[in-house]
């Protein structure tokens, strides 16, 4: 790894995590990867072409390309967020050749943070375990089953999304199987990682938490 800072945050939908990872890029002044878009916006280009999500000569195909043609405004593009691009994504990431089609991309943007930044903080699945296995520090973030399908039935509702709780509870259910699962990169929590339950806390608490740990591991 190079000298600059690396925070690897891995944990479950809808835990909490995203919303600590920015937060604390932004705190930091570090450049910040959504890694599971990746995964979105290869399985986001599948579904437009019509190709099955679980076909993997196209998914590496595609995954492939991003190496070379990815723009960081493709990652902000709202549709990635849909529930289908979720699932999607779930299923390219299962295949072996999309994730290490994506590693380099990945581990480039944590060894040479874009502008110019002194840190680099990668929100996924398998930073800690994977991508970023010397992170200065690792985070892995969770919380009940039923309380992070509460959120995600909350925030679909407030998108104007037409959902069920039931819908989401076993939506998030499969996800969590596949993820935890896979043969490849299966979701985890690092060895070394701090692992905190959400389930009880409120975003507020999480981060002055986390903020600590920042401060007490690295100086910073």
């Amino acid at each position: 790894m190079s000298t600059e800072k690396v925070i690897a945050v891995d944990g479950t939908a809808a835990s909490g995590k995203g919303t600590l990872a920015k937060r604390l890029a932004k705190e930091l002044g570090f450049a910040y990867l959504d890694t599971g878009k990746l995964y979105r916006y290869v399985g986001a280009r599948l579904l437009a072409r019509g190709v099955d999500p679980q076909d993997e000569a196209e998914a590496i195909a595609v995954a492939q390309g991003l190496n070379t043609t990815l723009k960081p405004e493709d990652l902000q593009d709202p549709a990635l967020g849909s529930d289908e691009n979720g699932q999607a994504a779930s299923k390219v990431a299962a295949l072996t050749g999309v994730r290490t089609a994506l590693l380099d991309y990945q581990q480039n943007f944590a060894k040479t943070p874009p502008g110019g930044a002194s840190g680099a903080i990668l929100d996924g699945r398998d930073i800690g375990t994977v991508i970023c296995p010397d992170a200065d520090l690792k985070l892995y973030i969770d919380a009940n089953l039923e309380i992070r399908a509460q959120r995600r039935f909350k925030e679909l509702q407030s998108k104007g999304i037409s959902v069920t709780y039931d819908a989401v509870l076993a939506d998030m259910l499969e996800r969590d199987k596949r993820d935890s699962s896979r043969a490849t990169a299966p979701m985890k929590p690092a060895d070394d990682a701090i692992v905190l339950d959400t389930s009880t806390m409120s975003a507020d608490d999480v981060f002055d938490k986390v903020r600590s740990a920042v401060t007490d591991r690295l100086g910073i």
